[in-house]
């Protein structure tokens, strides 16, 4: 708008009159706080109130001249002139932005005195994530590293929180050096920098471990009657269960036996109790990362007490399972 040569000259002009050794009396003539803090996308007014009879005014942003008088220099349309007579001075900026951010200068002269008020414009910007871990799977023993990357006027902080033990750790990075079975969970990133309600997001780890035989007993069971034995495996992903009978044989479901498999468990659901079904029976819990076995015993009440076998755990997929003298006693019984 306007001459550029004209424009740069009473730009000099007005910062002549505005630092020219004059004194400044602010808070005399221009009752200006010496900031304002408004949001981004907020709306603000700047008010330059004037007590004396003033010949010439004008605002600025810096260097920049917004208007003289009613005469609007700049050329953004969210910027507006609100009042301009004898005892206000004031221009209205629409949907701020952080551009805006700076000082602000109403200038006028008053009884051929130059006069100047001065108010710096603060823009907040509330703390928001804008780059986070994506959810993470990872093998027991291995290194993670998490990332919580967030923007904010004025700065954030960024902490990560342990959903399940309630650990905080802050800054942008966590780190988890060889990572056990127990500390896969959630982690949650908070940022903020008190403008707004924080920001938070979760990455969810998962971390993966062959199958553990957590729970096996030696079984009583009556002719005739139903059973049951179990076999609790704990795995990451899930294991697969497969069950072999004393003489080294798949179990197979049929009209007496069902096999029944969850998700952490197997059932071997036995509906009618015959002297065929008493014996050793192995449960095999498998998945890619390694395999576990345990073997324990359908035995008739009064014949033996007493917790299973044991258990086994490594990588072959082998199962090597040897009658003993004990169920072969049982057997004959």
């Amino acid at each position: 708008m306007g001459c550029p040569l004209l424009r740069n000259a009473f730009a000099a002009l007005i910062l002549v009159l505005v630092w020219n050794g004059s004194s400044v009396h602010g808070a005399e003539f221009g009752h200006l706080p010496d900031n304002i803090t408004v949001l981004e996308g907020a709306n603000v007014t700047l008010r330059c109130r004037i007590n004396e009879e003033v010949t010439h005014k004008a605002w600025l942003n810096r260097s920049n001249i917004l208007f003289t008088g009613t005469d609007k220099w700049s050329l953004d349309k969210r910027v507006t002139l609100i009042n301009s007579n004898n005892s206000d001075f004031s221009i209205h900026i629409d949907k701020v932005k952080v551009t805006d951010e700076g000082p602000y200068t109403c200038t006028f002269q008053a009884n051929n005195k130059p006069r100047v008020a001065h108010v710096y414009l603060i823009v907040q910007v509330p703390a928001r994530i804008v780059n986070i871990s994506k959810n993470v799977s990872v093998n027991e023993g291995e290194n993670v590293n998490l990332y919580c990357l967030a923007v904010g006027r004025p700065d954030p902080t960024v902490t990560w929180k342990d959903q399940k033990y309630g650990l905080v750790s802050e800054g942008e990075f966590l780190d988890i050096t060889e990572i056990k079975r127990q500390q896969a969970e959630d982690y949650e990133c908070i940022t903020n920098n008190g403008v707004a309600p924080p920001d938070q997001r979760k990455v969810k780890v998962t971390v993966n471990y062959p199958p553990m035989i957590t729970d096996i007993k030696n079984m009583p069971a009556h002719l005739g009657k139903t059973a049951i034995l179990r076999c609790e495996a704990m795995a990451v992903p899930p294991a697969s269960f497969e069950w072999y009978r004393d003489d080294h044989r798949p179990v197979e479901s049929d009209n007496t036996l069902r096999i029944k498999n969850e998700k952490t468990r197997s059932l071997l659901l036995f509906t009618n109790v015959t002297e065929k079904h008493f014996g050793n029976y192995t449960c095999f819990a498998s998945n890619r990362l390694g395999a576990s076995n345990a073997s324990m015993l359908l035995f008739r009440p009064g014949a033996i007490q007493g917790r299973a076998s044991g258990l086994h755990a490594g990588k072959s997929v082998a199962v090597c399972v040897w009658i003993s003298l004990t169920a072969v006693l049982l057997l004959k019984v």
